[in-house]
């Protein structure tokens, strides 16, 4: 996922550290020669600002963004296309979860702290592809 956000033209990418998420521990080192060799090849003129795996809180909490959403998929928590609730002049955020989804709990709180559910479309999709589809619809409609 991360070479082909880069490709498309991420400008930032935080690694989630949430309840369900399966690796505790990432080589950033490693992943930084994946966002190069894709920076590269894609002809892009910046490298996206990799961060560190990050708490699932510290990130809800500290959102500067003015367009934070998440991708969840709990029918019962209401969630509109994200392409239809983009804004060209926002600053965009889009959580995306790890195999599992986010808990409940996560939910909620960045719920409460502004972020707006959101869908990704009508199937359910892997993390990988879910973000892939978050930034190439981000990236054709901004």
């Amino acid at each position: 996922m991360l070479e082909k956000i880069t490709e498309i033209g991420v400008d930032e990418i935080t690694l989630l550290l949430c309840r369900h998420s399966e690796r505790r521990q990432v080589r950033l080192d490693r992943l930084e020669k994946v966002l190069i060799s894709a920076m590269k090849q894609s002809l892009q003129a910046t490298l996206p600002k990799l961060n560190d795996l990050t708490p699932f809180e510290k990130v809800v909490n500290g959102a500067s963004q003015t367009g934070k959403y998440i991708a969840y998929c709990d029918s019962e928590i209401a969630a509109i296309e994200l392409k239809d609730s983009l804004n060209k002049s926002e600053d965009t955020l889009v959580l995306i979860g790890p195999e599992g989804d986010f808990s409940p709990e996560e939910a909620t709180m960045a719920i409460d702290n502004g972020f707006v559910p959101v869908s990704l479309g009508p199937n359910r999709l892997r993390t990988e592809t879910a973000g892939l589809v978050a930034v190439h619809t981000i990236n054709l409609l901004c």
